[in-house]
């Protein structure tokens, strides 16, 4: 499977910043689905409501998804790869 890396910046309620990824099949092009995805994200984080628009989150490159990233995208439709700030 062919995934689609969106490359994520978000200022937390806290001031810091948390950059992850989201990755979605490569036939995913409506950037409201990919910003919805994120925000679903950011309320695990408790960080729900924090502005999410093509500003803080661009498409980076499309690569081939592991089996992990394939079925965390069967379950729930996309895949979060925290890189800085998630926890």
């Amino acid at each position: 499977m062919q995934v689609s890396v969106f490359d994520t910046y978000v200022t937390r309620t806290d001031g810091t910043l948390m950059h992850f990824d989201i990755l979605v099949p490569s036939n995913v092009t409506c950037t409201d689905t990919i910003h919805q995805y994120g925000q679903t994200y950011l309320a695990t984080k408790g960080q729900g409501g924090q502005p999410l628009t093509a500003k803080e989150c661009q498409f980076c490159h499309i690569e081939q998804a592991t089996e992990e990233v394939q079925t965390s995208i069967t379950n729930q439709g996309f895949h979060i790869i925290e890189m800085q700030g998630c926890h």
